[in-house]
């Protein structure tokens, strides 16, 4: 039985409770994010829980907890569970409210633990199929636990054997994935939206090799763009980084992953046992 943390207690998974006045449950108010690890090691488990404090900030809720709290709770989650490869969930639910609607200032920390998920290989190896849908994030700065649209995007998507539905808004602008940031070569440039999205840990980490490797620019790309690019890829905590091959029922490059998306699934490789062995000597996680 996995043991997660719930508004100041270690529980045992089926003993992991919340009131039912919590905002959470009622009108859908709480951030959360999400992390993962390789070879035991949480992967830029710091900068996770920024990114959870930026979006409690950018949905105006006040909470107690530091960087230091929150990546000690963490850390102990992992210690206490089992897992060979874990996805570690953090939670701040705006709290119980007595009229069912307003704040009152007592917002609650949860910390879930799962393993994680194995994804097929062929999706590296081939690359995915992936579509375009019109939608937008109301806060796109806020990784919210309000997820309605994302999920019906991705249903959507599913019924035409795609693995990922894009957000495209009413200017006919790429943003992002439901659950991941996009990428395309247009030329010998990286392209990558950098307005009206969430900027995932991932994506940060990309664009830091990709600056050493390419000419990189963080600017709107329209949809006419992506479908004529010569390669696309998406990029995601699970995910990392996934080659795509066909947006829509258009094939990108030659329908197989190109060298420069290879090149950078390669360099993100080494990143993950770099900073893994780092975390091994340090003895964080």
């Amino acid at each position: 039985m996995l043991t997660y943390y719930v508004d100041g207690k270690y529980v045992r998974a089926d003993q992991a409770v919340i009131p039912v006045d919590d905002l959470a449950i009622l009108r859908g108010f709480g951030v959360f994010d999400l992390l993962r690890t390789y070879n035991g090691k949480p992967f830029f488990l710091k900068e996770h829980v920024e990114r959870l404090l930026n979006s409690a900030k950018e949905v105006q809720l006040e909470v107690p907890w530091t960087v230091a709290d929150i990546t000690g709770i963490a850390l102990k989650i992992l210690a206490i569970n089992d897992l060979e490869e874990a996805n570690i969930r953090m939670v701040i639910t705006a709290g119980s409210s007595p009229d069912f609607i307003t704040p009152q200032g007592n917002p609650r920390l949860l910390v879930l633990i799962s393993p994680t998920p194995s994804l097929p290989r062929w999706w590296y190896e081939k690359g995915v199929k992936i579509v375009t849908m019109p939608s937008t994030r109301t806060i796109p700065g806020a990784k919210s636990i309000d997820y309605i649209s994302a999920t019906l995007a991705l249903k959507e998507a599913r019924k035409v054997n795609a693995i990922e539905a894009v957000y495209v808004d009413g200017n006919g602008q790429i943003l992002e994935g439901t659950t991941s940031n996009i990428f395309a070569f247009v030329g010998n440039r990286l392209v990558t939206p950098g307005e009206k999205i969430l900027s995932g840990v991932t994506r940060r980490v990309i664009l830091e090799l990709a600056d050493n490797m390419f000419e990189v620019e963080i600017r709107s790309l329209n949809e006419a763009e992506l479908l004529n690019a010569d390669e696309v890829f998406i990029t995601g905590t699970n995910k990392g980084l996934v080659p795509v091959v066909q947006v829509n029922d258009g094939t990108i490059g030659g329908g197989v992953p190109g060298p420069s998306t290879r090149k950078l699934m390669a360099a993100m490789e080494k990143t993950v046992q770099a900073v893994t062995e780092q975390a091994a000597a340090s003895g964080s996680g």
